[in-house]
This record gives structure tokens, sequence and C-alpha cells, in this order.
């Protein structure tokens, strides 16, 4: 056959010239190659090495399961490194963890080792007064009540208090006092409350705190700071889980309604997505033109008495509404809307045929997708898969950082001993020396871990963890890419709409995909994987030089302001350079990450399409990724026409769908409907259930619409393959249909179908 079919013979601007020899000979090969046929195993390397990779991460899994103990994340740890409430031990009824000294979790050493430096033991159940050590010395001669309830709270079982309070706190046996306090996560934290808006525990303001200094509830709060805002949420999560148990049924039938909506949309657009585009456009053109017009009224007929002035006689003001007093600020705006209009209608004048190519195949998606309404049902299989990648990776990572035995660790109240942060063992601290070195050590728990190989390499078993995870979930979405894109290809290719399109398309081309290219699929995930495993690398170093760069809290908390930066010291000025430095280290990472951000959109574009050559041809990912970037880059401007109107229409259908739920559910839990339907009348707060009814429709109209992105995608690859494949003649005529040639203007062509 002679190359004159490269060519378009009804619309010579329609096809993209060929670039070079090698293009127009890998244009001849493909246009005798047929699509699904002769398929072979491709890039069985990679599908042999993602394999493997597949067993070691279950194998992985299971040397996690075996040295792990998640009871080490559900259940507190006491300074001996026991569970508090495990079954079948001492602390079996002892479920809450109790901190001797909650005030010394303020020191700036628990931001770095991650502990409290203070006792930690299992109770039964938390404080509910204030007491001392000194006040149950005395009242104990006549009364031994309060003792009983103070000695709870010691580390072992204490008769009477007959140590004086420097033992006591020497020997950390019980804590020098106790305060209220209620649990929450299994911890004992002050029982905080706001009384005529001033902060209490206990209805007190103020408290001792058996040393004999008088301490104020800023100072317990300073200490559980986080775990305060926890706790004045919690009333707030109650109401919440009440509006969900009241409404969780109109949630849901709120969410079938959009799944409707969303195919009743997909399946409408053969009819109203030129209509909708339009209607868009002309709006577009409408505000701006009303933007023209209002800017010339307030050019023409100035309010102010100021308006005469320039921009350059009143300078740089903060306050914005003095620039738009001026006559020369309102010229300036009709000009760059004007230019805006003129922009706009050059571009739809000289767009215009690709415009209309673009509509005609966006209708044509749809009657795809009613011609294979199974694919609609495939993001709930995606969903599926990737809940099962997303648990197991969740599941290892907590075995993994639970695995190993516990290690202790050296504590001191400031942080300041030389032996701070050295291990330790608690059978034989109190017989070392380190005690009378540094006043007030403590050998406590500190994390889980080990001498073992298994255990000094956990950290790279958890990156080993996160990059098989990334590469599934890429594996997952290329999977599904891949088998929409074979089903709606079969749709494309079939001789005779729907008679030859073959049984169950979307079945077919998934086991096709399996079968043949996992392989392939598996080489663009690992791309894909790579280069988001680099971009985690880099925001976790990023944090990581945060923390290097901030002062010592040690020093901080200590030194006067010229010690912490505040005031500048003499002879300072040469920290001008560092900061030079830092600014210009914080500008390239930004490039850097801003870099790969592009690579990896690039990468998804191109791994998109190249899947898409796969599901057509059979061929391996790197020639399937090669002819799609070299069909693409020939007809670029259609690419970037059909993407963004492709990108409009279904941003207004999720938006659309979304609106209509959130329209009903919001006059249904406002009550503004109740005379036709009866909504829930006691919620606490309406937003919560409305919000989580909008985003659940935007979700579900995301994954619908999903598959018919990928729908057009298809199919604008098998037209744009049609047309350089076939001449519209009767021995190589075009598969599309004949309202895409009435578009194009191609009568008197003859299509297969004919």
């Amino acid at each position: 056959m002679s190359d004159k079919g490269d060519s378009a013979t009804f619309d010579p601007d329609f096809k993209g010239p060929i670039a070079d020899r090698s293009s127009r000979k890998r244009r001849r090969r493909r246009r005798n190659e047929l699509p699904h046929l002769d398929r072979g195993c491709t890039d069985v390397l990679c599908c042999i090495i993602f394999i493997l990779f597949i067993i070691g991460y279950i194998l992985l899994g299971l040397i996690a399961w075996v040295h792990g103990d998640p009871r080490r994340v559900v259940y507190p740890t006491d300074s001996k490194g026991h569970f508090c409430g495990q079954k079948g031990t001492p602390n079996e009824n002892k479920s809450i963890l109790f901190y001797f000294n909650i005030l010394s979790c303020t020191s700036p050493s628990v931001l770095i080792n991650l502990q409290c430096p203070t006792t930690q033991i299992c109770v039964s159940k938390c404080p509910e007064k204030f007491l001392t050590y000194l006040e149950m010395q005395f009242p104990y001669k006549i009364n031994n009540s309060s003792w009983a309830y103070y000695s709870q709270f010691c580390k072992s079982p204490i008769t009477r208090p007959a140590k004086s309070l420097s033992e006591i706190v020497m020997n950390d046996d019980c804590p020098t006092a106790i305060f209220p306090s209620k649990p929450f996560l299994h911890r004992c934290f002050p029982d905080f409350s706001t009384k005529n808006g001033t902060l209490t525990v206990g209805n007190k303001t103020t408290f001792e705190d058996g040393t004999g200094q008088i301490r104020s509830t800023m100072e317990l709060r300073a200490a559980a700071s986080n775990i305060n805002k926890i706790l004045d949420a919690k009333a707030i999560g109650m109401r919440v889980f009440e509006d969900y148990a009241t409404t969780w049924y109109w949630i849901l039938i709120g969410l079938t309604i959009a799944m409707l909506l969303s195919w009743m949309f997909l399946l409408l657009l053969r009819f109203i997505a030129g209509l909708l585009f339009w209607v868009f456009v002309l709006g577009v053109i409408g505000i701006i033109g009303y933007g023209i017009w209002h800017c010339h009224q307030e050019y023409s007929n100035p309010q102010h008495p100021n308006s005469h002035l320039t921009i350059y006689d009143i300078g740089f003001r903060t306050d914005i509404r003095m620039y738009l007093q001026l006559k020369q600020t309102w010229f300036a705006f009709m000009v760059i809307l004007c230019i805006l209009e003129v922009l706009v209608i050059l571009v739809l004048i000289f767009l215009r045929t690709r415009i209309r190519v673009s509509i005609a195949l966006l209708k044509e998606g749809s009657k795809a997708i009613g011609y294979v309404p199974s694919t609609l049902i495939y993001p709930v299989l995606t969903f599926f898969f990737l809940s099962i990648c997303i648990c197991y990776w969740a599941v290892t990572a907590v075995y993994l950082a639970t695995s190993g035995v516990p290690i202790y660790q050296i504590v001191t109240p400031g942080g300041q001993c030389k032996h701070d942060n050295r291990t330790c063992n608690p059978a034989i601290f109190n017989k070392t020396g380190i005690s009378k070195a540094c006043p007030g050590a403590q050998c406590n728990f500190a994390f889980y871990g080990g001498n073992s190989l298994y255990h000094q390499h956990i950290t790279t078993f958890q990156m080993f963890n996160l990059f098989v995870f990334l590469w599934l979930i890429n594996f997952v979405i290329a999977l599904g890419q891949c088998a929409l894109a074979g089903a709606f290809a079969s749709y494309y290719w079939a001789l005779k709409k729907p008679d030859d399109i073959p049984p169950h398309p979307l079945f077919t081309a998934f086991g096709r995909a399996i079968r043949y290219h996992t392989g392939s699929l598996a080489f663009g995930s690992l791309i894909l994987a790579l280069i988001q495993m680099f971009r985690i690398t880099l925001e976790y170093l990023e944090k990581c030089l945060k923390v290097s760069r901030r002062p010592q809290c040690k020093t901080c908390w200590l030194s006067g302001p010229e010690e912490m930066g505040i005031i500048p010291q003499a002879g300072a000025s040469s920290a001008v350079a560092p900061d030079n430095q830092n600014n210009i280290s914080k500008f390239l990472q930004q490039c850097l990450k801003c870099c790969l951000w592009c690579l990896e959109k690039l990468v998804r574009f191109l791994n998109r399409n190249a899947y898409v050559m796969i599901a057509i041809y059979g061929k391996n990912f790197c020639r399937s990724a090669r002819d799609a970037f070299d069909l693409l880059l020939r007809n670029i401007l259609k690419v970037v026409v059909m993407d963004k109107v492709t990108d409009f229409v279904l941003v207004l259908g999720k938006l659309l769908v979304a609106g209509c739920i959130g329209v009903l559910a919001f006059l249904l839990f406002t009550q503004r409907i109740s005379i036709i339907i009866q909504g829930p009348t006691s919620l606490n707060y309406y937003w919560i259930p409305l919000l989580t009814v909008v985003i659940g429709s935007y979700l579900v109209a995301h994954g619908f619409f999903s598959v018919y992105a990928m729908c057009i995608d298809t199919i604008f690859i098998c037209f744009l393959e049609d047309l350089e494949r076939n001449d519209g003649s009767t021995e190589r005529p075009y598969y599309t249909n004949q309202s895409l040639l009435k578009t194009l203007k191609a009568k008197g062509t003859r299509t297969k179908k004919q």
C-alpha cells in the first residue's frame, strides 16, 4: 500500500506532519497490525522481579508477624516495660498508665526522647482528689484510710508512710502529689475544666506539688497541652458520633442517589456534552464582556475627586481601595479584559474544528459506556484491591514497629546528664553510680528493639514495606487502566457496533492484561514508585533538617534573649552568610520538589497512554510508551484541546452531582422539606453529615467519571490510530462511526459499519 493513506483526504489540518523517516516506518508497520492479535508475554524480566518482590513482601509480613506484638500499640507500657491491662499478668486489672510527676513532661527532653522523664506505673483508676505525701504522714496516725487510697499510686504496696519526703523522691517509690485526673487513651491526664472563663483542675487554679511549691493549672496544661486539645474535642466527637448514628441510612441513600445521577449523567453526555461546553464558553465570554463594560463605566464616570491621579503619584499603598479610586486602574483592567476577550474568541475561531471533534468524542465515549456498562462496576474492584494493599501495608508497619524486646534508657529531669539516653538495665541500675552522678536519673522503658540482624535493619524493612506498597498501589491502578482500555478498544475496533463487540469485553481485557502484560504494567508502576519514593525521602530529609536547625531545647528555655538569638550579640554579623545559605538551600529544595512533582505528573500521563497502546497492540512497555508519545506529539494541539474539554465536562459533572445531592441533604437535615419527607430532627451539627454526603457524592462521581475519562482517552488514541492507519477508502475504511465523520466533514467516506 502507498503512503498516501497517511494524509487525511478530508481534513489536512487534522494530521500532524511526519517528523522523520523512522516515524513513517513505525506508522506503516502499525497499519498492518490488528488490535488484540498475536499477543505474547511482555517485559518478562520485570514480571519476574515483581513476583520476587511480592514473595519477599509476603515473607517480610510473616517475619514481622512472628516478631511483632501489636499489643504494644494497644496497651500502654510502664517504666518496667510491662503492659497495662494485659490478661494473665499482675497488671491485668490495672489498665491505665499513671505518671508520677506529669509536670516533668514539660521538659524539652520530651521532644527529643519522645518519653516523659518520670516514673510510670499501671493503676486501676486515676486519682480523683488533691493529696500530697506530706499530707498523708500526719493523718495516718489517726486514720489510715487516706493512706490506703494514696498508696495505690505507689510502685509497690507500702503499709505506712514511714519514709521521709527526700527518701521518697530519691527512691522514687511514690509520687510526691496526686491531683484529679481522668483516663484518656488508657492514660491519666489532668481533669481540666473551665469555670467562669478560668482553667481549673478539681475546682482549683493552684495546688501544691508535694515539694512545698505552689503550682498553677496552666503548668499542668503546658505538660499535657496536646492531650488537652484532644480532651476538649472528645465531647464534640461524641456528638458527631451521635449525628452519624442518626443519619447513617440517609447518608447511604444520598450516596446511592449520587451513583444513579452519575450513571445517568454519563449516559446523557451523548446529548448534552456540546450544550454544556458552549453554554459555559458563552457564559465566560459574557462575564468578561460585563467586566469590560463595568470598567468602562468606572473609567468614564469617576466617582472620586482623586481619580485623575496616577499610580506613580500615590506610590505604594497597603490599602487596595486607594488604587480602585483611580481612572488609570480601571483603564488597565479594561485593557486586560479586552485582550482576554479577544484571545478567547480567537481560540474558539481557530480551534472550532478541534473543539467539535472533542465534543463528538465525548459523545462517543458516552455511547461506549452504554454498550459496555460493566465498566462502571470496575472502580469497586479497584477499591477492593487498594484496600487490601493499604491494610497489608499498615499491619506490616505496625508489626515491624513493635518488633523486639524492651529497651531501657537513662532519663533525667533536666536532660543535662552525660549518661542521658544511654541504654541501661533496670535490675541493676540502682547499684550503679549513675544515680549519684546524675541526681534524679531513672532507667525507664524507651522503645522496642534488639541487637539481632533483624532488629538492626527494622528501618530498612520499613522502607522496603513502603516501597513495595507504592509499587502495588500503582500496579493496581495500572491494571485497572489497561483493563478498561482493552474493553473500550474492543468497542472501537468492532466492525459493526454493537453486534461485533466481543462478549464480556471487560473480563476478557482484564484476563488478557494479567496473562500477557503483568510485566509491562509492573514496569510502568515501578517507575512511578521510584519517583514517589524519592519524593517521600526528600520530604523526610527536609523535616529532619528542620529539626536539626532548631536550637537545642535544653539551652533555649534556660538562656536569655541574647543566647537565643533574639537580641544580636557583638560580632554576630558573620551569621548573615549562613542565613543566606539556608535561604538558597530552601529555594533549591522547593525547586527540586516542584521538578519531581512535574516529573511524576508527566510519567503518569505517559504511562496512562502507554497502557492504552498495550491494550490495543500488546507490545512491551517501552515500545508502547514510545508509540503513544509519538502519536500524541504528532497531534499535540488536538491532545491539549481534548484534555481541557474533557476535564471541563468531568469537573462540571462532579460538581453537578455533588451539588444536587448537597442541596437535597441540606433541605433534609435542616427540616426545610419536612412537609414532603421527615428527616432527622435531633442533630447536634447538621453540617457534619451534610459534608459527608457532599464529599462522598463527589468521590462516587469521581469513581464513575474516572472510567469515563479512561474511555475518552482510549477512544481518542484509537481514533488517531484509525486516522493514521486508514484513509476512508474501500480497502481501508475508518472504524469510527458516521456522526464523528460528519463532524470531521468526511462526506463520501465509507466505514466498515456501512
